[in-house]
C-alpha cells in the first residue's frame, strides 16, 4: 500500500492532512493493518485542546486498544461521528473516509517535524 503523498506522517502512525489552517487526522494503513479489525473508535468532542504528542483517544480491535496520539496541537473542531456506527471505515479506508479529527492548528513550528511519505515509508522499512 503506498502512503498518499500529500499527507505528513508520525512515528506513531497517524497521518495529517494539511488544508489551510486546519489538519485532518487518522491513522495509517499500516497502523489499521496492524490492529485488525476495527469495533470501537473514542475520540475527543469538539473544542477540546490537543497538545502535539499527547493521547487523544483509543482505537479498539479485536486484538488490542491503542493510544492515539495528536500529530499537532490545536482545537478539535470536527470529528468524524460515522466511525461510532461503523469503526470498520478505519479498516477499509484509512487515508479517506475513515479520518478521525479535524483540527485548528495551533502552531505552524510543528508542521515541519511530521515526516513526508517516503520518510515514514523509511520507518516502516527500519
Amino acid at each position: 500500500m503506498q502512503h498518499p503523498e500529500e499527507l505528513k506522517y508520525t512515528k506513531d502512525h497517524e497521518w495529517v492532512r494539511i488544508e489551510g489552517d486546519t489538519g485532518t487526522v487518522g491513522i495509517t494503513h499500516h497502523a489499521q493493518d496492524a490492529l485488525g479489525d476495527v469495533v470501537f473508535v473514542e475520540l475527543p468532542e469538539p473544542g477540546a485542546n490537543l497538545e502535539r504528542g499527547a493521547e487523544f483517544g483509543t482505537v479498539e480491535s479485536v486484538k488490542a486498544v491503542s493510544e492515539l496520539y495528536a500529530p499537532l496541537s490545536g482545537e478539535v473542531l470536527e470529528v468524524n461521528e460515522a466511525l461510532a456506527d461503523a469503526p470498520e471505515t478505519v479498516n477499509d479506508d484509512p487515508h479517506g473516509e475513515g479520518w478521525m479529527l479535524k483540527v485548528k492548528i495551533g502552531s505552524t513550528d510543528e508542521l515541519s517535524e511530521l515526516m513526508s511519505a517516503a520518510d515514514y515509508q523509511k520507518l516502516l522499512d527500519d
